[in-house]
């Protein structure tokens, strides 16, 4: 049993979080999930759903699968050094380290990605490159794994890359099944994508 850890913010934004957690709560006796934010509470999202967390001081031990949505809230995090180095601790614990949209962004700024190849959403693909040149940014990529780390493009495909953690996990065939039980279409090679090409 591995403790999915969700680190929230304020303005997060909903699909990044519920597409993956829709899909790894359903493995019950594989996945525990757990949300935390810095001090606890009520976190929303940018559509104004509000998730209760627990303080981040209640975490111990390692081993967990770290997941980290996007949203607008990435935007003022971006310069939060308290933040930054709270996410730092917590991935340097994990066992998996996976990111949604503009999650690889905020992820980048622990300098844990320095070197690796990841991705992020296309319409702010600029910014990803901007804000961590150090990063091996892939543009078309629906995800990107890259040893223990990985980063999905933009909101639901975050999904696709859940997916594809659960195959490398625990087998292609539960990924699947659990692709039908929901009634989604998996994309299941990494590299499809039809949005890199939408945005110069």
């Amino acid at each position: 049993m591995k403790n999915v850890i969700t680190m929230l913010f304020q303005n997060f934004e909903t699909l990044d979080v519920f597409g993956p957690v829709e899909i790894l709560g359903r493995l019950k006796d594989h996945f525990n999930l757990r949300f935390i934010s810095q001090t606890g509470g009520v976190i929303n999202s940018t559509q104004n759903v509000p998730v209760v967390t627990e303080p981040l001081s209640v975490l111990s031990g390692s081993g967990h699968v770290l997941l980290i949505p996007g949203g607008l809230g990435v935007v003022d995090l971006l310069r939060d050094e308290q933040y930054i180095n709270d996410l730092k601790s917590l991935a340097m614990k994990a066992e998996y380290i996976l990111t949604v949209c503009t999650g690889s962004i905020l992820f980048s700024k622990t300098g844990l990605l320095k070197g690796k190849n990841a991705t992020a959403n296309k319409r702010l693909f600029s910014w990803a490159i901007q804000e961590s040149p150090e990063v091996q940014w892939i543009k078309k990529a629906r995800w990107v794994k890259d040893g223990n780390i990985y980063t999905s493009s933009g909101v639901s495909a975050g999904m696709d890359m859940t997916f594809g953690f659960i195959a490398d996990l625990l087998g292609h065939q539960v990924a699947k099944q659990s692709s039908i039980e929901i009634e989604y279409d998996w994309k299941e090679d990494p590299g499809w994508d039809l949005f890199a090409d939408l945005y110069r």
